[in-house]
């Protein structure tokens, strides 16, 4: 049971969200494995280099990709999940596609812009919402804590994008050249110590509750120290599209895939009293996510990137459709984007907020 925010905790009971070894392994695990594949890139060679191929599989197609289809176990092929929200489930990847083609009809340069940027809030957002889960799993309802944790959490991510913006042209970009608009240098500038004071202040406050409180929150703290460091490392310190790769794919990806995996786990545990066998559970959910991913990487290189023919076969002649290629192609990640603001609303969804409590 979570503990209330005036009691201390003690090793049993730490307000880990799945439990301490796989909190561990799927945030400090992902982080580390990030930092690690920058760091054998210098000797090796690459690390200035675009992302090699068998690291795009494994970081882009395995886990960028795969993830936006680990909704579809969240949302579509949940029956009693569809029929609580059928109207939300059923237009929004209607509505993608249909203002989607519009724009990208108008302007290919403002559709990937504004698809960059929905990319971004969407990143920028779950790393929040995995600070708010943790503060909810502690019930910490310090509402000046709440502002020291968000403050922390938002800036470790938007002072590296403000980073990123003010200093353009980079060597990578999110989805295409061009993708951002520059921003005046100076406010990277200015925002730097605002961005380490409210790390300072979310560390001098993790340890103070820690010490002198003992209420140690360990896997949020790991969430807020591996998210400053990688995307520091990815974005600022690196100018790279090998560094920003596995820095941006592999932290982000990994988690989503876990908490998508330990809610139908979760949810089908409560409904089924049979033991659940994770190793065929796993497989089933890995190889779907994965086969739906390389189905549509498939369909965007040969129909639209022609970049990995060696994988995906050769290019397709589309003719008159392929004004609707990009968009038609974009639904599952805007889908992706768009449900992740409602489905993981504990307010909204009370079978999920029992979980978390649990």
């Amino acid at each position: 049971m979570s503990k209330a925010a005036d009691e201390p905790t003690t090793g049993e009971s730490l307000p880990w969200l799945f439990s301490r070894r796989i909190d561990l392994w799927t945030f400090l695990g992902s982080a580390v494995l990030a930092i690690t594949l920058v760091l054998l890139g210098i000797p090796l060679g690459i690390v200035n280099d675009d992302t090699p191929d068998w690291l795009w599989i494994g970081a882009v197609l395995m886990i960028d990709v795969a993830h936006v289809y680990a909704t579809g176990f969240r949302v579509y092929f949940d029956r009693t999940e569809l029929r609580r929200r059928p109207w939300l489930y059923g237009l929004t990847p209607l509505l993608a596609f249909l203002i989607g083609w519009a724009i990208h009809s108008e302007s290919k340069t403002l559709f990937w812009r504004l698809l960059a940027y929905l990319a971004v809030f969407h990143f920028v957002r779950q790393q929040y919402g995995w600070v708010a889960l943790y503060r909810s799993r502690e019930s910490d309802s310090d509402r000046v804590g709440w502002w020291i944790d968000a403050t922390a959490i938002y800036l470790a991510t938007i002072y590296p994008l403000l980073h990123w913006h003010a200093n353009l042209p980079r060597t990578f970009w999110w989805f295409l050249e061009g993708d951002f608009a520059a921003l005046p240098a100076e406010l990277a500038t200015y925002a730097a110590p605002i961005y380490w004071t409210a790390l300072t202040l979310y560390a001098a406050r993790s340890i103070y509750r820690g010490v002198a409180r003992k209420q140690w929150n360990p896997g949020k703290d790991v969430v807020v120290a591996t998210t400053a460091v990688c995307w520091y490392v990815g974005i600022v310190s690196f100018n790279s599209d090998y560094a920003f790769t596995v820095t941006n794919v592999i932290t982000h990806g990994v988690p989503y895939m876990v908490l998508v995996y330990w809610y139908s786990w979760r949810t089908t545990k409560r409904n089924d009293t049979a033991q659940a066998h994770h190793v065929p559970r796993i497989a089933m959910f890995l190889g779907i996510v994965w086969a739906l991913a390389y189905a549509e990487e498939l369909a965007w290189d040969c129909g639209y990137w022609h970049e990995h023919g060696w994988l995906f076969g050769s290019e397709w002649n589309l003719g008159i459709l392929e004004s609707i290629v990009a968009p038609l192609l974009a639904v599952p990640q805007i889908t992706h984007y768009v449900l992740d603001g409602f489905i993981w609303r504990r307010r909204s969804n009370r079978t999920f907020a029992e979980i978390v409590k649990l």
